[in-house]
C-alpha cells in the first residue's frame, strides 16, 4: 500500500523532455498548458512510483522520444487515494470519469473537465496531491502516478553526482 495515512514516504520518478531538466521540480508546463488533473495556471508535477510507468506517461504518443528519467525522495501528504472509490463517489466521480480520454477535447473547447474540478476542489481542502492510477497505454491498475500541487520541502531530486547541472 503506497499511501499511510494519507501520506507517502519513498521514491517518486518523473520522465521529461531534456528541454526541461535543469529544472526537475517545476510544475510550470503543467500550469502553462493544463493538464488531466490541473486546470491552467495551477503548477503541477506528474510523478509515478515507478521508472516504467514515469516513461510511459511522458510518450504517449507517437514514437518514443529522448528522455531524462528523474528519481526523486518523497515524503508528501495529505494525499487523496482515488483508488477508494467510496471518496470518489462522495465526490460525485467514479473510475470512468477519471480515465476519460476526451478530457483533453473539453478542455481545449472550454467545457468543464470533471478531473479539473477535482483538482480544483483537492487543493482548496489542502491536499498536496493525488494518487490515482495511470490511464497511458499498456499501463493497468498497477501503475499509479502522483499527482502533486504542493511538494515544496517535501520532494527532493536525486542527483548525488550533478548530472542535471551538465545538461
Amino acid at each position: 500500500m503506497p499511501l499511510a495515512d494519507g501520506h507517502y514516504r519513498g521514491p517518486l520518478y518523473r520522465a521529461l523532455n531534456p528541454v526541461y531538466a535543469r529544472t526537475p521540480l517545476s510544475g510550470a508546463g503543467a500550469a502553462r498548458y493544463g493538464g488531466r488533473f490541473n486546470p491552467k495556471g495551477i503548477e503541477t508535477l506528474y510523478t509515478a512510483l515507478d521508472p516504467a510507468t514515469a516513461l510511459r506517461e511522458a510518450n504517449q504518443v507517437g514514437d518514443l522520444q529522448p528522455t531524462v528519467l528523474v528519481s526523486y525522495r518523497a515524503d508528501l501528504g495529505p494525499l487523496f487515494d482515488s483508488r477508494d472509490f467510496r471518496a470518489l463517489a462522495a465526490r460525485g466521480l467514479t473510475p470512468a470519469t477519471l480515465a476519460d480520454p476526451g478530457w483533453r477535447s473539453a478542455m481545449l473547447d472550454g467545457r468543464p473537465v470533471p478531473t479539473q474540478g477535482l483538482a480544483t476542489a483537492l487543493i482548496a481542502e489542502g491536499y498536496a496531491g493525488l494518487l490515482v492510477r495511470s490511464f497511458a497505454h499498456g499501463t493497468t491498475g498497477r501503475n499509479l502516478n502522483l499527482v502533486l500541487w504542493r511538494w515544496d520541502g517535501a520532494l527532493s531530486v536525486i542527483d548525488d553526482e550533478n548530472r542535471l547541472g551538465r545538461i
